[in-house]
């Protein structure tokens, strides 16, 4: 990931979104995975769901969709830290409410349930394009100080 994105660094431009599209880790653009909008209290993302993330019956793998949320509350919670903090996940749990189909475009928003010195707690809402609730994840993030 790119120092700025790292470090939190990110969170002064004017637009964010456009930054983190711009600095999307590897992984996050092998999900292809598209910031719309990021403040602190709020970032949304679109992904295409495609044949490559999909289980055998051509459904979105839980596992594409979890890490589609993950990238969101990492973000959330990179657009919120101070200058030389980072921050990784410490724990996430998913329901799943509903299949998606390969070629559905899903849109996550995830925001804060708490923001706090040492662990940020971000939670995801996915849907697809007509608005039906795929999935919901929760996850807390830990905020690292600069060593």
């Amino acid at each position: 990931m790119p120092d700025d994105v790292k470090t939190g660094q990110i969170n002064n431009h004017p637009d964010m979104a456009a930054r983190l599209n711009k600095r999307l880790p590897p992984f996050a653009r092998l999900l292809g995975i598209e910031f719309l909008s990021a403040r602190p209290d709020s970032v949304i993302a679109e992904m295409l769901i495609r044949e490559d993330l999909c289980t055998a019956f051509g459904t979105i793998h839980g596992g594409a969709l979890m890490s589609f949320a993950d990238t969101l509350g990492a973000c959330a919670t990179i657009v919120n830290l101070k200058e030389g903090q980072t921050t990784t996940t410490m724990e996430s749990k998913t329901n799943f409410f509903a299949r998606a189909p390969m070629g559905t475009r899903i849109r996550g928003e995830s925001l804060p349930l708490h923001k706090g010195r040492s662990t940020m707690v971000w939670q995801t809402r996915i849907t697809s394009e007509d608005g039906k609730l795929i999935g919901v994840v929760t996850q807390t993030q830990m905020v690292l100080e600069p060593k």
